[in-house]
């Protein structure tokens, strides 16, 4: 069997777009799992995610705040095909990433996260992958605005992909 997995985060939406891309939305409908690494900003996000992906798991952020927060937890575990997964917004600065994900969360295989806009992918000495999509709807200091997919299959991650997207339509482009 295979999972495929689209990994999200810090859409801000409102703020930084009026909607996702829709390229995020065709992935959204291919994908068995959205993992969602926080600051949705509005929960009409949440609903229509909700309404629109096969399974949708998502945390809460550090910008989200009221029904959000009430509907999402700081943290969400999940098991997909035998690989443990862990969805959370913030995990602190760059330096020192691997290590203090590696002793805060033991028990997981995969670390999806978000807050910095930043996409990461990187693996810790004991194996634990660290992956941050970036943003598909405020770009900050990256030249593109990004999300992540990849999948399982039999308990193995697959090749985790960063998809840019290229139009300043597609997402926020600060002045």
């Amino acid at each position: 069997m295979t999972t495929r997995l689209l990994l999200l985060a810090d859409t801000h939406l409102p703020k930084r777009a009026k909607d996702l891309p829709g390229k995020v939305w065709d992935a959204v409908d291919e994908a068995d799992v959205v993992l969602h690494a926080g600051d949705w900003v509005d929960v009409a996000l949440l609903d229509a995610l909700e309404a629109r992906a096969r399974r949708l798991v998502g945390v809460a952020g550090n910008n989200d705040h009221g029904e959000l927060l009430k509907r999402l937890p700081e943290l969400a575990e999940l098991e997909i095909e035998g690989l443990r997964f862990g969805v959370v917004h913030e995990t602190g600065q760059a330096k020192g990433r691997e290590m203090r994900c590696e002793a805060n969360y033991p028990d997981l295989d995969v670390l999806v996260f978000g807050h910095s806009h930043i996409p990461w992918d990187t693996s810790t000495p004991r194996g634990l992958r660290l992956l941050n999509p970036g943003s598909p709807t405020d770009r900050r200091r990256q030249p593109f605005c990004t999300y992540m997919t990849t999948s399982v299959h039999d308990g193995v991650l697959g090749d985790v992909e960063l998809h840019q997207i290229n139009s300043p339509s597609g997402g926020h482009v600060p002045a």
